[in-house]
């Protein structure tokens, strides 16, 4: 009988590491879809400029003003040529990624929670916001629908974090065979070092930097 409680105990902790480990591979995946259509207009995707991320002491007071500057100068130019203004905002709500959220993320942007609207320096300044439930924002299809829906087929990138969300959403969108263009200047990352490497990858892949 104790033989018995130990193994059903032993399952029960494997289920509960396979399902935790689920919710890592949801976390990190680059999502699949068709490639797009004949699209000409270029959309300026905001990511993750969160309260939550934006007010934490996880970038430099001086990065964080470079890229406020940066961003901001992009929208002013979006605005001016007509270009839709995407912002993306992280709400954890898988049940097995918002545990891994919670474990591993201090419980940051947990689905209705605080601080998962856009910070103050952004607020109000996109024509479109949509809720994205893991690093990469075409996970839900929704954001297809919308690109297509607005014609676009080129997509300017800036927010953060460049090593995650920035760089799987950008994945996601060349696998898509839209031309896809990164901020450098308006994007920013926890891990600046490995940020280079993640700008090399995705140079690989056919993404611009400017």
């Amino acid at each position: 009988m104790i033989e018995m409680n130990w193994i059903i105990l032993a399952l029960v902790v494997l289920g509960a590491a396979a399902w935790l480990a689920n919710g890592i591979r949801q976390i990190g995946a680059v999502s699949a879809g068709e490639p797009i259509r004949e699209q000409s207009g270029t959309a300026l995707l905001m990511i993750d400029l969160q309260t939550v991320f934006w007010d934490a002491d996880t970038f430099t007071q001086a990065a964080k003003a470079e890229a406020k500057t940066q961003i901001l100068a992009e929208v002013d130019a979006a605005r001016s040529n007509g270009i839709p203004i995407i912002a993306i905002r992280q709400e954890w709500s898988i049940p097995s990624t918002k545990a891994v959220a919670r474990l591993l993320m201090k419980g940051q942007a947990l689905e209705g929670t605080s601080g998962t609207e856009l910070a103050a320096p952004f607020r109000d300044v996109a024509d479109h916001v949509m809720i994205k439930r893991v690093q990469d924002a075409f996970e839900t299809k929704e954001l297809d629908a919308l690109l297509a829906q607005l014609n676009v087929g080129k997509l300017r990138i800036v927010g953060l974090d460049t090593n995650y969300c920035i760089a799987k959403t950008a994945l996601a969108a060349r696998q898509r065979v839209y031309d896809v263009e990164i901020v450098e200047q308006g994007v920013l990352s926890a891990d600046p070092e490995t940020a280079k490497k993640t700008l090399n990858m995705l140079r690989g892949e056919q993404v611009f930097l400017r």
